[in-house]
């Protein structure tokens, strides 16, 4: 039997950079994951946008976390992860779009996001060659930006085994070994593992590894695509997003990466549920319409290649971080709704100085301030309230 103080499940945007800060505070961690490699799920399909421009309090507090560690890995770490600061700014054409905005301003400002409406001038200053015609403004958010999603992964790895974390790879979790409403161990990898706590990190799987153990979690897998265009000089400082939705998709989002590709995605509709992750015929056509429509000067760049994943949604849009009921030693960190990518190190960070503190399931923040985090997005939620931003 292999003896830990934690477990994790998981070794991608979530479990990696939970795994470095568990270690990091003297605790005893093991990572599992069935993959070869960390970084092999969804977290090497993310786009690398870094943003706590969100509707709800909670996440954005994470993420503030998250753009905090992200932003100084070079300075404190000597690691490059391709981190640029260029913000993200969410257009409006439209009435309602420019007063659901402004409405929203509210809230994120208050939970401590630097953002604020700019006008059509500072919108075309910022992305110089957008369409002009019917633009009233938008949101920037100067704070956030957009990093190497296997750059980064690979740095906390670095970090983690530097630690002391364990990472073990082609395992998977065969079994969950219950005694009354504890995890006694697991069964992984053709070996038995015992740890006070074990974390479900699992991703697009998660909910059936929660099954194991009895646990139903709403998080259900749905499709997505990318590109990736020719690096050319850069054009453009932030993430452009456009939320209007049309018969064919929601919205969508590009940006010029550090290395000058732009690297674009967009949202299908209706969504297209399932674990598939190959290229389909129909992304780039629709993508490249609507990034035109908005952006006319991109006409020339020539696409090199696109690829699919995987967002594990939540019927809210929203994570379950939580310790649940029938499991109560098995914390859940699942359902990032396709942003593992940036909430994953704040997330981490929060969890484990959580647990270092003595976190557990009836006072799941233990000595920290991180109260509301469990609160809002806890596994026994009623999940009627909706990510307008997801």
């Amino acid at each position: 039997m292999k003896t830990y103080d934690a477990v994790i499940i998981g070794a991608g945007s979530v479990g990696v950079p939970l795994a470095w800060q568990l270690a990091q505070r003297g605790v005893k961690v093991a990572v599992l994951d069935h993959e070869a490699s960390w970084g092999r799920g969804q977290n090497r399909a993310a786009i690398g946008g870094l943003r706590a421009t969100h509707s709800d309090p909670a996440k954005i507090k994470i993420c503030l976390e998250s753009l905090a560690i992200v932003s100084t890995m070079k300075e404190a770490y000597g690691l490059d992860v391709e981190w640029v600061q260029g913000g993200y700014l969410y257009v409006a054409y439209d009435e309602e779009r420019k007063r659901d905005f402004l409405e929203l301003l509210k809230v994120q400002q208050a939970a401590g996001l630097n953002i604020d409406w700019i006008d059509a001038d500072e919108v075309g200053a910022l992305a110089p060659g957008i369409r002009t015609e019917g633009l009233l403004g938008g949101t920037f958010s100067p704070g956030d930006g957009f990093a190497s999603s296997l750059m980064a992964n690979t740095a906390y790895h670095k970090l983690a085994l530097e630690a002391g974390a364990d990472f073990f790879f082609n395992t998977r979790v065969e079994d969950i070994r219950m005694r009354g409403t504890h995890v006694e161990n697991i069964v992984a990898g053709s070996e038995v593992w015992s740890a006070p706590l074990f974390i479900n990190a699992a991703g697009a799987e998660a909910s059936e590894l929660a099954s194991l153990a009895g646990v139903a979690l709403p998080v259900h897998p749905d499709c997505h695509e990318a590109g990736v265009t020719e690096p050319v000089e850069h054009f453009m400082q932030p993430m452009l997003v456009d939320i209007r939705p049309d018969l064919e998709s929601g919205n969508y989002y590009f940006y010029q990466a550090e290395t000058g590709q732009v690297v674009f995605c967009i949202t299908p509709r209706p969504q297209i549920w399932g674990r598939d992750k190959d290229s389909t015929s129909v992304f780039l056509p629709l993508c490249v319409r609507r990034l035109l429509e908005l952006y006319p000067r991109l006409r020339n760049l020539r696409v090199r290649r696109t690829w699919r994943g995987m967002y594990p949604m939540t019927p809210d849009g929203l994570p379950i971080v939580g310790y649940p009921e029938g499991a109560e030693n098995f914390l859940q960190a699942v359902g990032m709704c396709g942003q593992g990518f940036m909430i994953g190190p704040g997330l981490g960070k929060i969890l484990a100085e959580s647990i270092a503190s003595g976190g557990n399931k009836t006072n799941p923040a233990g000595s920290t301030p991180y109260g509301f985090v469990f609160d809002e997005l806890a596994c026994s939620r009623n999940f009627d309230k909706m990510e307008l931003l997801k």
